[in-house]
């Protein structure tokens, strides 16, 4: 019986391992998905740019004219969708660190064909977060004084703010998962440079830094990856940690908790896998020779990890739950009440269809798993509750406080323009990459 398990186990990888055909034609089979682009294609690409330039340029030049005033942001809740969607984005890049770093060193040899698909969301997901994190600075000409450098007016950036400690988390995050992204673009990036031409040869060239794929070359960029790969998992599970303390470490009821760290990190393992699944449904129903590449095995895989995360998400929120519940505190009961039978109590149920219910009752089925179209509605629908659960413990929180004369309920504005622009321009960016870099690493 051993045996014939490793057998099986054998033929699976080396099934997924891509090696019925030759590297050369799978090579030209990447590039050729590359180059195919079909007029839906830029019909999608424009109304996206188009979106991008009215949120980005115009919703968001109006909120800089007129100031903060024009947001929902207001007294008590002063943190509102911006921070929403830093939590959310900040989540999202996760999945890309996890599924390629931690299966790089396990040695996984079949996440091939979707780790740079991962490792692309993680970069473009924290140029969202950035941005989210811009925009809720209200005045964005002063950002550099979040930068520790010597200045005239002798003034230091306060360390005790959250702002701080996003801002740091975000760009050191930021940093490595680009270079962890780049490292192994480059054999790509010489591949292409071998198969194009034009502009596109001169930009694959600069990029390719010489790399002609000697044995000297491939020793050194392995043990840079080697090394990456292990520092990077503990940057990844720091961050939004980080983020989690932003509420953790206020005295206020509801967030002062200390299992929020490992509770952030688990949500966002779960949303940020899930739109992996979403983002490969896609790659895999729009571009040219993909199907080859991203097989059902791999939706199989995913849909274990989401159901196996989305288990340790529910036993982690009700553990946050019962405790909170269990303690008596009148505030904080409230505040539980106000959550489940409030004027957005539907929020909290939703909360947990989609992050509980949905992924129990369909994730344990293979068929179902195999299947990308409903893997894509399942991970959009994780998205969507992963989201609501960051509105609820944020704004929907701060709209309840000790005083019940303050209570005011919040209401978004122009905040919901921008999220649309955010969420735009992480598509277009997704698919101008598409069409500069392989997807399938060589």
């Amino acid at each position: 019986m051993p045996a014939r398990h490793g057998e099986h186990v054998n033929h699976r990888e080396e099934h997924l391992l891509l090696d019925p055909r030759p590297r050369g034609e799978m090579n030209a089979m990447v590039m050729e998905a590359m180059h195919t682009t079909s007029w839906k294609f830029w019909v999608v690409a424009g109304v996206l740019a188009v979106i991008v330039l009215v949120a980005l340029f115009g919703a968001w030049g109006y909120l800089i004219a007129e100031g903060m005033g024009v947001a929902g942001t207001n007294r008590p809740a002063y943190w509102g969708i911006f921070i929403v969607n830093t939590v959310f984005w900040i989540g999202i890049s996760h999945a890309g660190t996890f599924i390629s770093a931690i299966l790089r060193v396990m040695k996984v040899e079949f996440r091939r064909p979707f780790t740079r698909a991962a490792e692309l969301m993680t970069t473009f997901g924290l140029v969202q977060a950035g941005l989210s994190i811009f925009m809720h600075l209200g005045r964005v000409w002063r950002a550099y004084w979040m930068f520790p450098y010597p200045n005239a007016r002798q003034i230091w950036p306060n360390f005790h703010s959250p702002l701080m400690w996003d801002f740091l988390a975000i760009n050191t995050y930021l940093l490595a998962s680009t270079m962890y992204l780049f490292l192994p673009l480059i054999p790509d990036l010489a591949m292409a440079r071998d198969r194009s031409t034009g502009w596109r040869k001169t930009f694959y060239r600069i990029l390719a830094l010489g790399f002609r794929g000697t044995e000297g070359e491939w020793t050194h960029l392995r043990k840079a990856l080697g090394i990456f790969a292990y520092a990077i998992i503990p940057v990844m599970f720091s961050v939004h940690t980080i983020v989690s303390w932003d509420f953790a470490a206020a005295t206020r009821p509801g967030w002062n908790s200390t299992i929020f760290g490992p509770y952030f990190v688990i949500g966002a393992l779960h949303s940020g896998i899930a739109a992996v699944a979403v983002v490969l449904a896609v790659v895999r129903a729009t571009m040219k020779h993909m199907k080859y590449f991203i097989r059902p095995e791999h939706f199989d895989a995913l849909g274990k990890l989401m159901l196996i995360v989305s288990m340790a998400w529910a036993y982690f929120f009700f553990n946050d739950y019962l405790v909170q519940w269990y303690g008596g505190d009148k505030f904080t009961e409230t505040l539980l009440h106000f959550h489940e039978a409030g004027p957005l109590g539907w929020m909290w149920f939703t909360m947990l269809v989609c992050n509980i219910v949905i992924p129990w009752l369909t994730l344990w089925n293979k068929k179902f798993r195999s299947n990308p179209t409903l893997i894509f509605i399942v991970g959009v629908l994780i998205n969507v509750g992963m989201w609501i659960e960051r509105y609820v413990i944020i704004p929907i929180s701060l709209t309840i406080t000790r005083m019940p004369f303050t209570w005011q309920e919040y209401k978004p504005g122009i905040e919901v323009v921008l999220s649309i622009g955010t969420l735009a321009f992480f598509i277009l960016l997704y698919m101008i990459a598409s069409r500069l870099v392989p997807l399938v690493p060589v």
